[in-house]
């Protein structure tokens, strides 16, 4: 047993992110009225989080994480950085689906608890990724480098974009054919991505003849340049000589697209910054 797990300052993170994140989804379980799309995610990200991290917690201290067939410190590094988007997310999206003004029942009270437990949970993953990412010149561990770290944050975000990608907006054969190629930019920037990111892991990179290093390199110039694209045609066809539906309620396209805009801007200036770093520590 590696008592040095739940002593060090990573592992009283850890610990903190399972007694958060347990507290949160048990306290939202208990309203029993969270079983909607939203619901759903909060609820699954907040127990997945606590049963990824609790099972972490085990194997080191039991020491038995060398036995697996990966490379451990990129999954804990892509990890922390994922739950960290996640519960990140979450913490935004669960006040302001669910929870309303004026608060003053019981329910409500709870929700407020479960949210507040859920920023401290964001918090706690925040400071595991600060307390392992790579130093510089250091990368011996490629996922908790800053163009690793940036990797899953790529993949995260794509993968909101197709949580908001809406077919029902009204378009022209022009728009559609636009609208597509934003689309296939976001599905395959997605996959090598996250191929990446899965090779890395299962320590498969290494058995790859090329310069990889090189080509991730080229790889993020290529995936910058789609991205730029996406980022100028996106507006363009979505919103070309349509106007905002009066009402737009709650689920309205319209919406859903101006989150896709911004989405395609954050994800443009991530893989702008991974280049950015990738090319320093290749080149420089």
């Amino acid at each position: 047993v590696n008592l040095r797990t739940v002593t060090s300052w990573v592992g009283i993170a850890r610990l903190f992110a399972v007694v958060l994140s347990c507290i949160a989804f048990s306290l939202v379980a208990s309203t029993k009225e969270v079983w909607d799309p939203y619901g759903t995610w909060c609820m699954f990200t907040w127990c997945f989080c606590f049963a990824v991290t609790l099972l972490v917690l085990v194997l080191e201290l039991l020491e038995l994480y060398p036995k697996l067939p990966l490379s451990w410190d990129d999954f804990t590094s892509a990890f922390s950085m994922l739950a960290a988007l996640m519960v990140f997310t979450t913490s935004v999206v669960f006040p302001s689906t669910f929870i309303s003004s004026p608060c003053n029942n019981s329910k409500c009270a709870r929700q407020a608890v479960a949210t507040t437990a859920s920023c401290l949970c964001f918090l706690a993953y925040a400071f595991e990724v600060g307390l392992t990412r790579a130093k510089p010149g250091d990368i011996s561990s490629f996922l908790s480098t800053v163009p690793g770290l940036l990797k899953v944050f790529e993949t995260y975000v794509a993968c909101l974009i197709f949580s908001l990608l809406d077919i029902s907006m009204p378009a022209t054969s022009d728009s559609k054919a636009g609208l597509q190629w934003c689309v296939a930019v976001y599905s395959i920037c997605f996959i090598i991505t996250l191929l990446i990111i899965i090779f890395t892991i299962g320590r498969c990179l290494a058995y790859m003849s090329c310069p990889l290093e090189k080509v991730l390199v080229g790889y993020n110039a290529l995936a910058l340049v789609m991205y730029i694209t996406a980022t100028v045609l996106w507006p363009l066809y979505s919103f070309r000589g349509i106007s905002r539906p009066n009402p737009c309620g709650r689920g309205c396209w319209w919406d859903k697209h101006l989150g896709v805009t911004f989405l395609t801007i954050f994800n443009l200036i991530a893989y702008l910054v991974d280049l950015v770093y990738s090319t320093r520590m290749v080149f420089i």
